[in-house]
């Protein structure tokens, strides 16, 4: 059985800031996402291929990040507040070091108001492909300049780019981090 995120519309209780995030830190066994509207989107979680597969990416963003120091490279687990309100999780993200290092301490220690430069979102069973399109565009519209969203379902992988078109891949492919992340690169494979 696939179980599928479960939106709640909360129209009528606008939760604040502080009260999403100790809702987050009260149920630390659910992941929760917030819409710019303030729909409470609760995240099954992922299976193991899912998970294995998100962990890899991780792993390689977080070697390159370990050679090159520039940045911070940050889980699904990480809660970002972008500048519409909303507040999401990619499965990956980095942030140039400067602008990591120009948040204050109370900042880094919730949930950081700052759009990651770079993001990727791997489609799990359960992601809505139209749903995850929306949310790589309210990336960019944030100020990403670069994501991935890896659809193992169809074999694809989607390369998104601030201002530009969204480019599809077949897979396998390679990927490059681009200006964004010089020398980052991943062959991602045929799932």
């Amino acid at each position: 059985m696939v179980i599928s995120p479960l939106t709640l519309k909360l129209d009528t209780v606008h939760l604040t800031d502080e009260q999403f995030y100790q809702l987050c830190q009260n149920n630390r066994e659910f992941q929760f996402e917030r819409t710019s509207t303030g729909e409470l989107i609760i995240m099954p979680p992922v299976g193991g291929e899912s998970g294995n597969r998100e962990a890899d990416l991780i792993i390689d963003l977080g070697i390159w990040n370990r050679q090159t120091r520039l940045g911070y490279t940050f889980s699904s687990s990480t809660i970002f507040k972008l500048p519409n309100g909303a507040d999401r999780s990619p499965d990956a993200a980095w942030i140039k070091k400067e602008r990591w290092e120009a948040l204050t301490p109370e900042q880094k220690c919730k949930f950081p108001p700052i759009a990651p430069d770079f993001i990727i979102e791997l489609r799990s069973a359960t992601d809505d492909l139209e749903t995850l399109r929306q949310k790589m565009q309210e990336y960019l519209d944030a100020g990403v300049k670069l994501g991935w969203l890896i659809n193992p379902q169809q074999q694809q992988v989607e390369v998104y780019r601030l201002g530009q078109d969204v480019e599809l891949r077949n897979l396998p492919t390679a990927l490059s981090g681009e200006d964004v992340l010089p020398g980052f690169g991943l062959s991602i494979p045929l799932y």
